[in-house]
């Protein structure tokens, strides 16, 4: 069995990081019996590495093998004032069982625990393999989320009386991060400047205001064969939550986005029932280190990740 070494992912690499991606993700979903992820390809999948690389450059670690040259795992981190969010982390089948997931892992642990940081992730529970690797690395499951699918009408759907939704402006950014850390006890100031400024043509953003002309909550979506998601988001209330739901579902009319909607929000679940959302899988807010729980309705995503 030839060595496998990690190293920082260079810019020659992201066509191999994309395939990486997209096979091994692929092939989970496959013998899980499921339809492909990712049926754009490694042309699809290429986004993770533009889009964190712009966020983040030089945060990513690849493991290759010596022998033949080839990736064998990469996994993005995501450092922010308040913890380490661990990104995408993915192993090729051809690679199982060589143990190249738990380094990747430790290599972001050991990156967080010198920071004196809490890393945080969102992870599969329908993956017991990746459930087990997080949580013997000491990782806790703090929250459940209900994946939810819903197709959007050609006409859209109608906005939840009694609030003030609006598009996100640039100028919004500063009290979007302080009502995130007022809500989920964390700051990534930085990945809302990304988003507004939209260079990529793919982000969209609303947000809830309050009768003072403060802002409630916000909700950002992304539309990309890759990814097309709502979050990530934090509301001070499950109807303000549907109102920027709806308000981001609009901006998707006649496809089937994806939204991380937390178990402990009953009526608002209830209510994408009646709209008729699905569940599509289940997935956890795991920390690594300290956590204080939520104060509000917090909508995660994968793109990127933050529990």
């Amino acid at each position: 069995m030839s060595e496998v070494i990690l190293r920082a992912m260079i810019a020659s690499d992201f066509d191999a990081v994309a395939g990486l991606i997209c096979d091994s993700t692929n092939a989970w979903y496959r013998a899980a019996g499921k339809p492909d992820i990712f049926p754009g390809g490694p042309e699809s999948t290429r986004l993770f590495c533009d889009v964190y690389e712009s966020l983040d450059p030089g945060c990513c670690v690849v493991a290759e093998d010596l022998a033949t040259g080839r990736l064998a795992g990469s996994c993005f981190y995501h450092p922010r004032p308040t913890h380490v969010s661990l990104g995408i982390m993915n192993v090729h089948p051809d690679f199982f069982g060589r143990g190249i997931a738990r380094k990747l892992l430790t290599f972001i642990t050991d990156f967080a625990d010198a920071r004196r940081l809490p890393v945080r992730l969102v992870s599969s529970a329908m993956n017991l393999d990746s459930f087990s690797l997080y949580t013997r690395a000491g990782f806790v499951p703090r929250c459940a989320f209900q994946d939810m699918c819903l197709k959007v009408p050609g006409e859209g759907l109608p906005p939840v009386a009694g609030h003030l939704v609006r598009p996100a402006r640039p100028d919004d950014v500063t009290a979007m991060s302080d009502l995130e850390f007022e809500i989920s006890h964390i700051r990534r100031e930085r990945d809302y400047r990304y988003f507004l400024a939209n260079r990529d043509g793919i982000w969209q953003a609303s947000v809830v205001e309050n009768p003072a002309g403060g802002i409630d909550g916000f909700l950002v979506s992304v539309n990309h064969p890759a990814s097309n998601m709502l979050g990530p988001g934090v509301m001070r209330t499950e109807s303000q939550a549907l109102a920027l739901i709806i308000a981001q579902l609009n901006q998707h009319r006649g496809r089937s986005p994806v939204l991380l909607v937390p178990v402990d929000c009953p009526w608002l679940v209830r209510e994408l029932y009646k709209l008729g959302a699905k569940n599509v899988e289940i997935h956890f807010c795991q920390v690594r280190g300290e956590f204080a729980g939520f104060d509000g309705v917090v909508m995660p995503t994968f793109m990127p990740e933050t529990g």
